[in-house]
């Protein structure tokens, strides 16, 4: 009964069975396929994570400096002669003859003033003088009459001698009473405030009536004379650069408040000396001034011609860092890693810095490193965006 249930069972047809094959490979290709495209999928997800962990970072290069550069300095104008014009005998005011602004020549006179108790001095001195004189022609006299009267031996050696002395005094004192009339006398002509060159009143501290007083070191001056026929150009030179400024040396420098023209200067001297506080060296330079158009005290930028260093460059600021070491420059090196040199500022331009020590001009320098960025880090170097916006362009 068993044997006939079985038999009475039909069979599968072929094609059947060939539908069940292919749906099967189909399926395990299937299966294939997604796992390859997950496989694919994670490892552009691991390298996309890991240029995202990577910090990009912009790349700039370093400008070597030529042998023979301009360099541009502030400077300052100052006259060629300038004094103050203080007292030398006090006393008021009588008048004043010049004003701020005027031309004056050497000798002129510039005020007056009144010095009653100086003229009484003048005329007591005088007096002694007078006396002094009549001292000495009587006491010249006397000595003659008793040398007469000792060849007579009418008096004694001593008494003679005596008369002698008197006398000798008596010119002594006519000495100092004329000394003393001499030095009133030159106080006398201070009375007249004269210029000591040609020049303009730059200043003036006094009117009529005011109270003089002679010798005040720490006083206003009465006037300021100024000879701007040429002028003094002072410029504060970095040490790196101290070397650049020799004898002959010409600058131009362009005064503010002149239309841009610019002015030749010629080099006087240095001060042979580097300021401890600036770390700079005073430098001096005489600049014409036919037109006395330049002012002492004019702000002047001045234009040097300097020789640079063979291992000076120059990088924006914006690549420094300042790190408990001190100045820091990153820069790539090999396989994208962050190296930290320590460099040397031989001048700050503001927007620029010119570094000596530290950095070479092949390398590959880090622009606006951040904070967190150490030695040893990788990063990856930016695409710059000119590039990305022509290849979107291309596409």
């Amino acid at each position: 009964m068993s044997h006939e249930a079985i038999a009475a069972i039909p069979g599968r047809p072929p094609r059947v069975r060939l539908a069940l094959a292919i749906g099967l490979c189909l399926a395990a290709v299937g299966v294939v396929a997604g796992l390859s495209l997950r496989a694919v999928e994670s490892h552009e997800l691991s390298t996309w994570t890991k240029a995202q962990l990577t910090p990009s970072v912009q790349v700039i290069s370093a400008s070597a400096l030529s042998a023979t550069q301009g360099l541009t300095l502030p400077g300052h104008l100052d006259a060629w002669i300038a004094t103050p014009i203080h007292a030398r005998v006090g006393g008021y005011l009588k008048q004043w003859n010049v004003d701020i602004g005027e031309k004056v020549k050497a000798g002129q006179v510039l005020a007056l003033i009144d010095t009653p108790e100086l003229d009484q001095q003048f005329e007591q001195a005088k007096a002694e003088l007078v006396r002094a004189e009549a001292n000495v022609r009587l006491a010249d006299t006397t000595a003659k009459r008793w040398q007469n009267l000792l060849v007579s031996r009418s008096v004694s050696k001593q008494e003679a001698d005596e008369k002698a002395s008197e006398a000798e005094t008596a010119r002594a004192n006519r000495l100092a009473a004329q000394a003393d009339v001499d030095r009133l006398a030159a106080l006398e002509s201070f009375k007249r405030i004269v210029s000591p060159f040609d020049g303009t009143v730059t200043a003036r501290n006094t009117d009529i009536g005011d109270l003089i007083t002679a010798n005040t070191n720490g006083g206003d001056p009465l006037f300021s004379i100024a000879d701007t026929s040429k002028m003094r150009l002072y410029v504060q030179v970095p040490q790196g650069y101290a070397s650049s400024i020799v004898p002959g040396m010409k600058v131009k420098l362009l005064v503010l408040g002149h239309g841009g023209e610019t002015v030749n200067g010629s080099l006087i001297g240095t001060s042979r000396a580097i300021n401890r506080a600036s770390g700079t060296l005073l430098a001096q330079f005489k600049v014409e001034n036919p037109n006395q158009d330049l002012l002492p005290g004019d702000f002047a930028e001045v234009q040097l011609s300097t020789h640079g260093s063979a291992n000076t460059v120059t990088v924006p600021a914006t690549t420094l860092l300042f790190r408990a070491a001190g100045p820091q420059i990153a820069v790539l090196g090999k396989d994208n890693t962050v190296v930290l040199r320590d460099v040397h500022i031989a001048m700050d331009l503001g927007d620029k810095l010119e570094i000596d020590q530290g950095l070479h001009p092949d390398d590959r320098i880090i622009d606006h490193p951040t904070d967190s960025l150490a030695q040893g880090d990788i990063v990856q170097p930016a695409v710059p965006q000119t590039d990305g916006i022509h290849h979107a362009k291309n596409a």
